[in-house]
């Protein structure tokens, strides 16, 4: 059995104003869309980037 994907996803999703990340977890536009083909590694590191991310309020 396949471990399953930790998300950062907070399903508090909406781009900032700029369009290049999610308000509600902080991944990048191209973290979202590639997530299940990053490696462990990299969702590690984007784990620990956002981890302290806190969603902004909607535009």
């Amino acid at each position: 059995m396949a471990t399953p994907l930790v998300s950062p996803c907070r399903n508090l999703c909406a781009l900032d104003r700029d369009r290049t990340a999610c308000i509600g977890c902080g991944r990048t536009i191209d973290e979202i869309v590639h997530w299940r083909q990053l490696t462990d590694a990299q969702r590690a590191a984007v784990m620990t980037r956002v981890r302290d991310f806190r969603p902004l309020h909607r535009p």
